[in-house]
């Protein structure tokens, strides 16, 4: 599992696998589900991540501060 953070847009991608080819699915306007070919669950992607979450309770994981790479 990767988190990463992006705090200029407020973004939080958490990646939970790998897939070649992924088929996103909104939970809502913030949340986005990513889905592997065969229906696996592979990613989560947050935007306004700090109305939803308190992003100091992920610690001890570091958080990224680069691009989200899908």
């Amino acid at each position: 599992m990767k988190i990463s953070y992006d705090s200029k847009y407020d973004l939080l991608y958490i990646k939970l696998g790998r897939a070649r080819k992924v088929v996103s699915k909104p939970v809502n306007d913030d949340i986005t589900l990513d889905f592997s070919a065969s229906g696996k669950l592979v990613g989560i992607e947050i935007l306004s991540a700090s109305q939803h979450i308190d992003l100091t309770n992920l610690l001890p994981v570091k958080m990224q501060k680069t691009a989200i790479d899908k």
